[in-house]
């Protein structure tokens, strides 16, 4: 895993390829606030990309703004980071992609440096790791949320990104078109780095700047509700990806419990000749009787 170094983060697309085509994908919802700025500052730092908003049921002015401010605006129904993911992958063709959130605290000038070097190093996918530049930036609930949720991974999947979590990231056409996408919502990410890591992609960090909202703009990630989520998406992976250690572990847990269940059982037997709790001792059977095809 490569961290760039922070200090390079400001170069733009002008030592970029020009016969590489680039998309920028921008999932929107409700940042009327913000969006014309994202639009904007990724013209300025990708003047050859093409910047597509996807509206995701925006109450507000976040469409008609985007479009004012020259990107191409498409619509998902479908509620949910996830989804709107899907459709941008599926929708759009090109030969590099950028994908950031719609809420301004991205650094747009880190884009043509995260592009050279994934041409540079032939990768599949950089992510942006944030470096707070403002107090207000990062809320602690998230960053205390992003680590505990990058170690678990880590300790499941083994060597992983330092910000799993991070929506800014820059991938190639491969990564784009052959991803599978599964969730609907903020797991996103967590999707996007469990598939490179168990593929052994070549991907890399690169560290950028990370910016507070701007004012009258909200957040749409909610720490708790969405960090059980991503919890119980790196859990439906780790099923899928490795069935065996998991049904393994479930099946080593339920023969401890029917184990524990069953030792004052048997103890009593011994001393008395009886078996005092018959509903106890038909639990304690029926978890082992679970717990070996689990095993297996």
């Amino acid at each position: 895993m490569l961290t760039a170094n922070p200090g390079s983060e400001a170069a733009t697309s002008a030592g970029l390829p020009t016969d590489v085509s680039i998309a920028v994908l921008i999932p929107c919802y409700n940042e009327e606030q913000a969006i014309a700025a994202v639009v904007a500052n990724f013209r300025d730092a990708l003047p050859r990309a093409d910047i597509y908003v996807y509206d995701n049921n925006s109450s507000d002015r976040s469409a008609e703004v985007a479009r004012a401010a020259g990107a191409t605006v498409c619509r998902e129904p479908h509620q949910g980071k996830g989804n709107v993911v899907r459709r941008m992958f599926s929708d759009v063709d090109a030969d590099i992609y950028v994908l950031v959130d719609g809420d301004a605290t991205y650094d747009a000038p880190s884009a043509g440096a995260m592009i050279a070097h994934l041409l540079d190093e032939r990768l599949d996918m950089v992510v942006a790791v944030r470096i707070d530049s403002e107090q207000a930036a990062y809320r602690p609930g998230h960053r205390t949320g992003n680590r505990l949720l990058t170690g678990f991974v880590a300790r499941v999947f083994g060597v992983t990104f330092s910000d799993m979590l991070s929506g800014y990231r820059v991938f190639s056409r491969r990564f784009v078109k052959s991803f599978p996408v599964l969730s609907g919502g903020f797991e996103i990410e967590t999707e996007l780095t469990v598939h490179a890591l168990e593929l052994g992609l070549p991907v890399a960090e690169w560290q950028t700047p990370y910016y507070a909202r701007p004012a009258g703009s909200q957040s749409k990630l909610n720490t708790w509700s969405d960090g059980l989520r991503i919890l119980f998406a790196i859990f439906r992976l780790y099923r899928s990806e490795r069935p065996l250690p998991f049904f393994s572990g479930i099946g080593v847990i339920l023969a401890l419990i029917s184990i524990g269940l069953a030792v004052p059982l048997i103890a009593t037997y011994v001393e008395e000749g009886i078996v005092p709790r018959l509903p106890t001792a038909v639990l304690s059977t029926g978890l082992m009787v679970i717990a070996r095809p689990a095993r297996a």
